[in-house]
């Protein structure tokens, strides 16, 4: 363990991705090539990232009274992430419903189910968790007041937070973080945030102020999760102290990893892994 604690007030939900030869036109059924389930959601993604470099990591989302939700628990239980507070509620789980052509291109329909009832007031229930940590680290795919509401409460407790703006909100908003994540498509949903900058630039690496940090070298398989890797990375080495620019590194670091990798779960980089790919290229 490194010693850091870390809180996530954020997302969890199930992949179901069906291969297909093309997609069906309106009223016809096809017959599919692939079918699997998968672990999602960008805050327990980034979470059992954190988990795995090491932090002690609580998780806050909500999940239904169903199967799905069920295995989640099984999953944080299997990586270590305390879920004791997470929500089980009438909804069905978040599912994502994604349909891929052999080309790469996808649709994709997402049902938020029990994520729609985390409210403030659960965070504020959360508060004693989030206050004994050294980060919290905030994602969107849960309601925005909620999202904005979790920085407050930690930010009033002087626990330094980070924001992964993702999914990028509908209008622009300027949030009260120590530092927010966009990408590039995500950037101008964040306008005149009063926080400190991350960009993350995909094959470019990530910029922070006028600092760009390079991308380590890696072999692309499948670039989702990346963002979830960096952020995770990103936010234990704030969490243990390191400067930005050195977070920043573990950040590409990750995300160098991950895309190795297909699917996002098991990208997600060990410490050992992190820290052979960090010394391969000294800062």
């Amino acid at each position: 363990m490194s010693g850091a604690k870390i809180t996530v007030v954020g997302s969890y939900g199930t992949g179901l991705t069906v291969g297909v030869a093309r997609l069906p036109e309106r009223g016809e059924t096809l017959v599919g090539d692939s079918f699997r389930t998968e672990h999602g959601g960008k805050g327990s993604n980034q979470a059992i990232g954190a988990s795995r470099l090491g932090a002690d990591v609580s998780l806050l989302t909500a999940v239904g009274n169903d199967e799905f939700g069920a295995s989640a628990f099984r999953l944080w239980a299997a990586e270590g992430v305390h879920s004791d507070s997470v929500l089980r509620v009438g909804l069905p789980t978040m599912v994502g419903a994604i349909l891929v052509e052999p080309s790469g291109d996808n649709r994709i329909v997402i049902v938020p189910g029990a994520l729609q009832m985390l409210r403030p007031e659960h965070v504020d229930a959360f508060a004693p968790r989030i206050a004994e940590s050294d980060v919290l680290l905030v994602q969107l795919e849960i309601p925005l007041e909620t999202a904005l509401h979790a920085l407050d409460v930690a930010r009033a407790a002087g626990v330094r937070t980070i924001l992964n703006p993702a999914p990028a909100p509908p209008e622009p908003i300027a949030p009260r973080a120590g530092y927010v994540t966009p990408n590039e498509n995500e950037a101008p949903g964040v306008a005149g945030a009063d926080a400190t900058l991350v960009l993350t630039l995909g094959a470019a690496g990530a910029r922070l102020g006028d600092e760009v940090v390079p991308a380590f070298a890696a072999r692309p398989v499948d670039s989702t999760g990346a963002g979830d890797a960096f952020n995770a990375a990103f936010a234990v080495a704030v969490a243990e102290g390191r400067d930005e620019l050195e977070a920043v590194r573990w950040g590409c670091a990750a995300g160098a990893h991950m895309v190795e990798h297909h699917g996002v779960v098991p990208g997600l980089p060990t410490r050992a892994e992190l820290e052979r790919r960090l010394e391969a290229v000294p800062a």
